[in-house]
């Protein structure tokens, strides 16, 4: 059973992917009506920080983006990527722990 910290990150980040939806929406609305724009790279941003689940979502849903060849392969593959590593991270924290704290370890060497 996830802790109580993971129930609480987990609400942080379905409340950013919300976000993230609504920026993605915003900015399709602001391309059917001609307004000012969202630059791609700050949306592919948002997706790769962790709103891959918004930012795939909204594409579906509102058919934004689905042209874009950065959009076309990130989203999906950023989807896919970002819910195993939450899947692992609250199914198997200790081992998720264990691969962060060696990772960590592995770029002080740099």
């Amino acid at each position: 059973m996830p802790s109580e910290t993971s129930l609480t990150l987990l609400a942080i980040l379905a409340l950013y992917n919300v976000v993230v939806f609504c920026v993605y929406a915003w900015d399709k609305l602001a391309a059917q009506n001609g307004d000012w724009r969202i630059r791609e790279d700050t949306l592919l941003g948002l997706a790769f920080f962790g709103g891959g689940a918004g930012a795939f979502l909204c594409q579906r849903l509102m058919r934004h983006k689905t042209r874009k060849p950065p959009f076309r392969v990130a989203l999906p593959v950023l989807f896919i990527l970002q819910t195993v590593i939450i899947g692992v991270a609250v199914l198997a924290p200790g081992p998720a722990l264990a691969a962060i704290r060696s990772t960590l370890t592995i770029f002080r060497g740099f």
